[in-house]
């Protein structure tokens, strides 16, 4: 695709040349700096509209001119180890949830092979890009050799991105809101895997989206129904009213990948 004709000078070569001017006083105080390159301005209070929306726009830029026009996000404990290392988590019940790991990668090879199929563009296997069940979605895709996506965020641990994630498709984020609004902006299903607060922020979003109508349906798959009903009792929220009976039916337990696409392969919406 041919770019528009620019008739106005280059905003990046601005920078370069605002760079090369005398040094003096005057150039060098911070009101002299151009106001898109000046980090100070950009991180002021006062600019925290312009900061959401650079993070709603650089990662759609990016996906868009890649091509990419669906995802299978996939959400999870980041303390969730790879078999491999089990018996270093911090509890027993961490050690057993370790066999995620492997159901997460496995399914991430299973969406990754139908996205080759489709030249990369549907299906494209999406993930928080830190440890755990998103590394092992990460993982899955880079194994049958294909791209996935990671949306990483500034935190006090997990800072960087997991080594599996394609890296010109790995992004940072400020604000909550935002990613989530990218995990589910090109979402075709939604695989939840056992998590902490993370996973049931993420998870219950979206059902919430969908519950109210404000965005369409899609499958949601809540892999290991054992750990998913002792951590929510699903039916107590239906018998009390505080949901309908129906809402039930948002969502669908699963054990393995290969139930997991099959339920995505079949969806009827």
């Amino acid at each position: 695709m041919n770019a528009k004709p620019n008739r106005f000078p280059d905003a990046k070569g601005d920078i370069t040349k605002s760079k090369a001017v005398e040094d003096t006083p005057q150039t060098r105080a911070p009101t002299y700096r151009l106001a898109f390159a000046d980090p100070d301005f950009l991180c002021r209070e006062e600019l925290r509209p312009v900061r959401l929306q650079l993070e709603l726009l650089k990662p759609e830029m990016v996906l868009t001119e890649k091509g990419i026009d669906s995802t299978v996000v996939l959400f999870g404990g980041a303390r969730i180890p790879d078999p491999e290392f089990k018996e270093n988590a911090r509890t027993k019940t961490l050690a057993d949830l370790s066999k995620y790991y492997t159901e997460a990668r496995e399914f991430a090879k299973i969406c990754t092979r139908k996205s080759m199929e489709l030249d990369g563009r549907e299906y494209v296997v999406c993930t928080g890009g830190g440890p755990g069940v998103m590394e092992a979605g990460n993982r899955g895709a880079m194994d049958v050799g294909g791209q996935s996506i990671s949306l990483n965020i500034v935190l006090p641990h997990e800072q960087s991105p997991n080594r599996y994630a394609t890296p010109e498709l790995c992004f940072n984020f400020h604000y909550f809101a935002i990613r989530k609004m990218h995990f589910l902006m090109r979402a075709k299903a939604i695989a939840a895997f056992p998590g902490g607060f993370g996973t049931m922020d993420e998870l219950f979003e979206a059902l919430t989206l969908i519950q109210t109508k404000r965005m369409e349906p899609m499958p949601i798959l809540l892999f290991g129904r054992e750990f998913w009903q002792k951590i929510i009792n699903w039916d107590a929220l239906a018998d009390a009213g505080t949901i309908s009976a129906d809402d039930l039916e948002l969502f669908h337990f699963v054990e393995t990948g290969a139930e997991a696409w099959d339920i995505i392969e079949n969806w009827q919406g």
